[in-house]
């Protein structure tokens, strides 16, 4: 029996591509156990064929859509470092055997704080209270107790059922909208009886062709004057000209995008300058040591998949979005 060299053992190793962004993932136990090559938009379209497992690292990145090969060799298994899926989904991927992957489970909290401190940062005025330090302004006012109030989250994932656990702890009535309704869960149908009651309704859905543009002016309009809106799902839920619209006209009272149809936002993006409304640089799920736990996450995930055992967090490719929600 001959023993394999060290060169055809490395040839039979599996191999990992990566789709960079800086800073690189730390892969930690998979170091020397599986071949790591690196691409960039430019060179993914050539290295996809020979990969057994593409890693979706520059998850902003829309050059998988691109690059993804028709017929003939392709990754058995995809991951993405990110929630939302619809940046890598193109009919070929959708129509193939390939596994997708989500990041599920990393942002959720994270992102449920951060609507909750969106939500407390409006209601008690705290914008305006920066500007009038910043202008050694003494105006005194009076603000909103959010206790008692009203919230609509629609999405019934993991991060919107995240979002309505932390906003009922500060004691707002909360409803969840999904896709199908079930026990705790209410149906599109009932979307906008909910919206027009709400306080603070906070979209946290999936990207689907249903879901595109659902915030739009007639949704705006359903809404009370006094409610606020949150965005913390994908900028494409929101007709962005509706919204800005709503906000100067006092259609609804205040608003909160941490998500945009086209980012990074310009400079010369009139959101900037839209009373009313809060902007963020798509951070609501990025807390200190954010990269590390999504490192981890994938090595853990891969050591499921190279013992063959099931992975979580497979994606509907025809959804767009992990199912059984």
């Amino acid at each position: 029996m001959t023993t394999p060299t060290p060169s055809r053992m490395a040839e039979n190793r599996t191999t990992l591509l990566v789709l960079d962004a800086e800073p690189l993932p730390r892969l930690g136990r998979l170091t020397g156990r599986v071949r790591i090559e690196h691409a960039d938009e430019s060179t993914l379209a050539s290295l996809l064929p020979s990969a057994d497992v593409l890693l979706v690292w520059d998850f902003a990145s829309h050059a998988v859509r691109r690059a993804w090969p028709g017929e003939g060799p392709r990754p058995r298994w995809v991951h993405t470092a990110s929630a939302g899926v619809d940046h890598l989904m193109c009919p070929e991927l959708a129509a193939s055997d390939t596994v997708v992957t989500n990041a599920r489970g990393v942002f959720d909290q994270p992102i449920a704080e951060y609507v909750a401190a969106l939500v407390l940062a409006m209601a008690k005025d705290l914008p305006r209270t920066w500007e009038l330090q910043r202008a050694r302004e003494w105006r005194h006012r009076e603000s909103q107790r959010v206790a008692g109030t009203r919230a609509c989250v629609v999405g019934s994932g993991p991060i919107g059922r995240a979002i309505v656990t932390t906003l009922e702890a500060l004691g707002i009535t909360t409803a969840l909208v999904g896709r199908t309704p079930r026990a705790g869960v209410h149906g599109p149908e009932e979307l906008d009886r909910l919206i027009a009651r709400a306080d603070w309704v906070v979209s946290a859905a999936p990207l689907t062709e249903e879901t595109y543009g659902m915030f739009d002016a007639r949704r705006f309009g359903v809404m009370q004057p006094s409610a606020r809106f949150v965005n913390v799902g994908r900028g494409q839920l929101v007709v962005e000209d509706a919204l800005a619209r709503a906000l100067s006209t006092h259609g609804i009272a205040g608003a909160a995008l941490d998500v945009f149809e086209h980012e990074p936002l310009g400079p010369e993006s009139p959101l900037w300058e839209v009373p009313g409304l809060i902007v963020s640089p798509h951070m609501s799920g990025d807390t200190i040591g954010w990269r590390e736990e999504l490192g981890t996450q994938f090595v853990e995930l891969y050591e499921r998949w190279e013992a063959g055992e099931p992975l979580p967090n497979v994606v509907d490719k025809q959804r767009g979005y992990v199912p059984g929600h």
